[in-house]
């Protein structure tokens, strides 16, 4: 934890005499991390002499904030409009039974977490799966086992 808290406190360092940074700061620990930990929360908030309900309380606002540690292999689902009509909703269904979760879990070994998203920005490839950063177009669910089975037989690319 000690050289957790080094890093955490050398990201927030650049910001941390600023209005109006906390957003950064929180995001900038969550690409180093992940996620926001209940240690790393409490870090910031030591460093910026705030409270951790006030940390939390902006954290929670915000949906690209997470706070519990995500699988090897993050697995996003389109569900916006064009990846709904064509077919979004099967294919998150899909990918749920294969990774016997739902969307917000990880699997038991971790190897996978699931996510549902509002849009991508791929509207042309509806319906979109993403695996780590890896974008599937046009995916059925025929194709979602052979994506996940890449993933769990070989750690993907």
């Amino acid at each position: 934890m000690k050289s957790e808290k080094f890093s955490i406190k050398k990201s927030i360092k650049p910001f941390k005499d600023k209005k109006g940074t906390l957003i950064t700061i929180l995001q900038h620990v969550q690409k180093e991390y992940g996620y926001l930990s209940k240690e790393t929360i409490s870090t910031i908030a030591d460093e910026l002499s705030k409270s951790e309900n006030e940390i939390y309380g902006v954290a929670t606002f915000y949906s690209q904030f997470k706070f519990n540690k995500p699988g090897k292999h993050q697995v996003k689902v389109c569900l916006g409009t064009a990846c709904h009509v064509r077919g979004g909703h099967e294919l998150m269904e899909t990918v749920e039974r294969q990774l016997v979760i739902k969307h917000g879990e990880k699997t038991k070994d971790s190897q996978f977490s699931l996510e549902r998203v509002a849009c991508m920005g791929c509207c042309a490839l509806a319906p979109v799966m993403v695996v780590d950063k890896e974008i599937y177009g046009k995916t059925t669910s025929t194709k979602v086992k052979q994506i996940l089975n890449k993933y769990k037989n070989n750690g993907g690319r």
